[in-house]
């Protein structure tokens, strides 16, 4: 199958459009560096392949650098037809030093070229138009004027792009490449919009977000009002999950006779498995918020915002997004971080990522909080406490990770081997998000979570069920899992809790997230059958105190509690001590917490 690559700078759209032309939702989001992965889909006849965001054909960062190598390596492929220069119509000469270079690429390898001439949405509220034609014959190639956004044009793009594609090559005149910034800039002189213009409305805006105090108060409260929204907006959604999972749970273990049937299905489905669903949620909620940021154009100014500060602690402005991504997931927030030019701020981000809260730790979360927060409690009478203990918890693995990176950043191995690059960064224009493909990333989260995380969860839900149910007639606690859990159960008495827990902390290394797969079965199995679903009930009734319940909460907060992860940072590293010593090292501050909290709360 050809190939159509589709290029251009970060916050051109490139994403959006690539997202009309295959049909697929993939993920758009108004930050610089963002894409770090290769993404493909097919148009018509043909692959089209969407690359990160580049500044330059000469790179800065890891993350540029791999994009190019990419690219020049897809470029010099028989299959590849056609390059897809995207222009931002409201920042062309930005787009064009990028474009030209990739033309001037292109033809030394005898392939196609078509410019796609994007946002002419935004042009149109200045009154402002483009003489396309002219601009064609100015860059001796096809341009077409669309909005990935409105669909604007759109039509004509693909049926043009079909056409250039199938149709024979024809030599074009090779530009010069030491004059491609000269060339980017007379024709942004002669086609572009004043960018003061561009800017007017963007500034009034920024000079109140970006302010040193006004700009910090919208911060912390645009964060505060971010953490508090997973545990309130999502709780009626959660109690609906629930009450679906209780009732269906009820029906299905009725029609099914007594005996090991019924009890695998009510403990190890439906207290284990179904125990994890009531807090997806959550996850698509967190999703919903950070989409909401990352297409509006905020999370550039968050990472302004942020520089000073995070720099104090031998981090870069850029680090803001791989942190906050990580509270989704951190195999794709490690990865994010080859966006970072320092190679030692680079390594010192990686290695603090763990440190926050990622949507599987927010079922544990979710759990502890339910069962030692009140529910009907507010702070300051506005604020619900629960959604306040989450904001907490989140806090406090923040800064955990500027304490460990303060650290990091005075030891000798992440010593500065290399000048350090200048702190640059492009501030997009603000835009309202482009909802479908939001909604359709939210609907995505949910179900990739269930379908990453519900496989373990069921496996360890059946491993625990089987050992505990045998022998056969033996109360769980003298069952092979109760015998195993004895044995281990002096490692965990320092943290106040029983082997039950035990057991659910050693599995959860798989994922997070089946710490609680693991309490729903083993809570199902001691005979809550006429409360499967509410496995937050059931833990209450064994009064465990306060002081133990943080600990807990400390304890996932802190532990690299994921195999996954691991094998990331060992990837990205290219260390496997390295990795595995992080392990070992936030396990055992894990643990110390955790045991202080029960001693002395």
């Amino acid at each position: 199958m050809k190939r159509i690559l589709l290029v251009g700078k970060p916050n051109c759209g490139k994403s959006l459009l690539f997202n009309q032309l295959t049909g697929l939702k993939q993920k758009v989001a108004n930050f610089p560096g963002v894409t770090v992965e290769l993404k493909s889909g097919q148009f018509n006849d043909f692959e089209v392949v969407d690359f990160p965001g580049t500044y330059s054909l000469n790179t800065l960062s890891k993350d540029e650098q791999i994009a190019v190598e990419k690219l020049n390596e897809a470029i010099n492929q028989d299959d590849t037809e056609v390059i897809v220069n995207v222009l931002d119509a409201t920042r062309l000469e930005r787009s064009l030093v990028f474009a030209l270079q990739v033309q001037h690429l292109a033809q030394q390898h005898n392939k196609k070229v078509v410019f796609a001439l994007n946002l002419i949405d935004e042009l149109q509220r200045f009154n402002h138009q483009i003489d396309v034609a002219q601009l064609a014959k100015d860059l001796n190639a096809p341009v077409f004027a669309l909005s990935a956004k409105t669909l604007t044009g759109v039509t004509e793009f693909q049926k043009g792009l079909v056409e250039i594609a199938k149709a024979p090559f024809q030599q074009n005149l090779h530009s010069d490449p030491s004059k491609n910034v000269q060339s980017a800039k007379a024709l942004a002189k002669k086609y572009a919009i004043a960018s003061d213009i561009v800017l007017k409305k963007q500034n009034v805006i920024d000079n109140f977000l970006l302010n040193s105090v006004f700009g910090a108060v919208a911060f912390f409260t645009i964060m505060f009002l971010l953490f508090q929204s997973i545990f309130t907006w999502a709780a009626p959604l959660m109690d609906g999950v629930e009450m679906l999972i209780g009732d269906t749970a009820a029906l299905v273990t009725g029609l099914l006779p007594s005996g090991m049937m019924q009890d695998f299905t009510a403990d190890a489905l439906f207290g284990g498995v179904g125990s994890f669903l009531v807090f997806v949620p959550q996850i698509m909620v967190l999703t919903f918020i950070i989409g909401l940021l990352e297409d509006s154009g905020y999370l550039a100014r968050a990472a302004l915002i942020c520089h000073k500060p995070l720099s104090f602690f031998g981090l870069s402005g850029r680090s803001f997004i791989p942190y906050l991504s990580a509270h989704a997931c951190a195999i794709p927030a490690i990865m994010a971080a080859r966006t970072i030019e320092s190679p030692r701020k680079r390594l010192i981000t990686m290695m603090t990522i763990p440190l926050m809260s990622c949507s599987a730790r927010l079922p544990v979360y979710a759990l502890l909080v339910a069962v030692f927060i009140p529910a009907d409690h507010t702070v300051l009478g506005v604020f619900n406490l629960q959604g306040t203990a989450f904001f907490a918890l989140y806090l406090f693995g923040i800064v955990m990770a500027l304490i460990v990176s303060a650290l990091l950043s005075k030891s000798k191995m992440t010593e500065q081997s290399q000048s350090e690059m200048p702190f640059i960064l492009e501030l997009p224009t603000y835009r309202m998000p482009h909802w479908k493909p939001l909604m359709h990333r939210v609907l995505n989260s949910g179900i990739y979570f269930i379908k990453r995380a519900a496989p373990v969860i069921f496996i360890v839900s059946v491993v625990i069920w089987v050992l505990g149910y045998f022998p056969q007639n033996a109360d769980l606690e003298h069952s092979l899992l109760g015998q195993f859990g004895q044995f281990i159960a002096p490692v965990f008495e320092p943290l106040g809790v029983d082997w039950r827990y035990g057991v659910a902390i050693m599995m959860s290394f798989l994922a997070r997230e089946v710490f609680v797969g693991a309490l729903g079965t083993l809570y199902g199995m001691e005979g809550a059958d006429e409360n499967i679903a509410g496995l937050a009930s059931q833990i209450m009734a064994d009064g465990l105190p306060l002081g133990t319940g943080i600990g807990l909460m400390l304890f996932y907060v802190v532990a690299l509690q994921c195999v996954a992860t691991v094998a990331t940072i060992k990837a990205e590293m290219g260390n496997a001590k390295l990795a595995w010593a992080l392990f070992v090292v936030y396990g055992l501050v894990a643990y110390c917490l955790a045991a202080l909290a029960h001693y002395f709360i």
